[in-house]
């Protein structure tokens, strides 16, 4: 069986959530909260195989529980299921290390199969959502030589003061290899960049 925890703050969703997976022989639902506070205790206290979570919900962002509880507990798989196809969202949903992004219009046995991928450790992402993301990761491959050097440094966590001590650059100079390398990327966050620098330059090509 796989354990399930329900995390959105609309109890018709998860009402219709429950009765649609309850369906499926082999999911079983441990659990079921409003918030991230309770997401994270919930996921603490039930270790759950897969946390099916919404991205807004009252007291935070569901990225930022994914992380919390990513880091708190071993072995769960984290799902963002949500009605906004925001592609910030999901390179943000990426960088905090979630299995997936699904949107609440995906059909049933598509959210089952989901689930059971996350369990079993694929990635997944809704379709259209996967097309966008990948037209913005073929943008990795416009980056100079030089800004690829830079946001590798990036992911490493590194300041643009020691990019530029570890490049040989000033702040000034690092800050604006990094400026164009967010135009050519669409994205106004490191975190973002950073993300989608990793998938795309770890994503097998056709």
């Amino acid at each position: 069986m796989i354990r399930l925890l329900l995390v959105d703050d609309h109890e018709v969703v998860r009402a219709g959530l429950r009765a649609l997976l309850r369906k499926s022989g082999d999911l079983e639902i441990v659990g079921e909260v409003a918030t991230t506070a309770d997401a994270i205790a919930a996921a603490a206290r039930l270790v759950p195989d897969v946390v099916l979570m919404d991205l807004r919900l009252p007291d935070g962002s569901g990225i930022d529980a994914c992380r919390e509880i990513l880091s708190e507990v071993a072995g769960v798989r984290v799902l963002i299921l949500t009605s906004y196809p925001d592609e910030q969202a999901v390179l943000s949903t990426i960088m905090a290390g979630a299995s997936g992004y699904l949107l609440k219009d995906i059909g049933h046995e598509a959210l089952v199969r989901a689930i059971r991928d996350a369990a079993a450790g694929r990635p997944i992402l809704d379709s259209a959502i996967a097309r966008r993301v990948a037209q913005r990761m073929q943008k990795v491959g416009e980056l100079s030589a030089q800004e690829q050097r830079i946001l590798a440094l990036v992911v490493e966590g590194k300041t643009n003061k020691e990019i530029g001590a570890a490049l040989g650059l000033s702040d000034k100079t690092v800050k604006n290899y990094l400026s164009n390398a967010f135009q050519k990327l669409n994205v106004t966050r490191r975190s973002q960049a950073a993300a989608l620098f990793v998938r795309g330059r770890t994503e097998p090509s056709d």
